[in-house]
């Protein structure tokens, strides 16, 4: 019988971090991506939807946005229930973003604990399913390190010389890093402040630090909304798991 991710033998709890605060530039977007409506609702809010599905699993659910913000409470005004934290305080990368969530987290009282779990997922990956958040929880809650959601690479990867193929890479050993990635909270922060802004996920700066997080089966469908044709591809998506 699997107990709940809450309950675990080491008393550790379950947070989620969501870093809201980038402008998604490559979007071609008015405003900033995650607030895009896709099926009819704005794209974060299918994000938080699904870590919604799973409430009692988390002990909060925090999302951290820019401090130049005016969008999130507006489209997204019921915000702040079922042990869920805005917070105003994304930095100028990702990673700071996200070290400025685990530090309040850290902070408010009563506060996460430095053995607590976290998992940080894209503002931008809606289409991420409680079954996949579920799936990295029980791979990863015993696990020395933590891991990511991730997928094997399908497609023939190659590298680039003055805009010609200059090689093909091997990809029998190569992955797709998705989200959530699940680590706990004090390592996270030290993976983070060692790295600094340059990483552009959460098991970069655990690798960094002599870290081997677990890759974890995710899914296709769990892709970062990220250009103009990627937004008619989630809402068809969408729109078949309705059917």
């Amino acid at each position: 019988m699997t107990t709940s991710p809450a309950n675990t033998r080491s008393g550790a709890r379950f947070f989620v971090l969501i870093p809201c605060a980038g402008q998604g530039s490559r979007a071609g977007t008015a405003r900033a991506k995650q607030y895009h409506l896709i099926d009819g609702r704005p794209m974060v809010r299918h994000t938080v939807e699904a870590f919604r599905a799973l409430a009692g699993s988390f002990a909060a659910v925090w999302v951290v946005i820019s401090p130049s913000d005016e969008d999130f409470l507006d489209v997204f005004p019921d915000f702040n229930q079922r042990n869920e934290v805005l917070l105003v305080g994304g930095g100028a990368t990702r990673a700071a973003t996200v070290l400025n969530g685990l530090k309040a987290m850290l902070e408010q009282q009563p506060g996460a604990d430095l053995d607590d779990w976290v998992l940080v997922h894209d503002a931008a990956r809606c289409l991420v399913t409680p079954e996949q958040i579920k799936a990295l929880i029980n791979e990863c809650r015993n696990d020395a390190v933590g891991g990511l959601l991730a997928q094997k690479l399908p497609d023939t990867l190659k590298t680039e010389r003055d805009g010609r193929v200059a090689s093909t890479v091997d990809r029998s050993d190569k992955w797709l890093a998705q989200t959530p990635q699940m680590f706990r909270i004090g390592p996270l922060i030290d993976a983070l402040q060692l790295a600094g802004d340059a990483v552009t996920d959460e098991s970069s700066a655990m690798e960094a630090a002599g870290l081997s997080p677990r890759l974890v089966n995710g899914s296709a469908q769990n892709f970062k909304v990220t250009y103009p044709e990627d937004f008619a591809l989630a809402e068809a998506i969408f729109e078949r798991r309705r059917k």
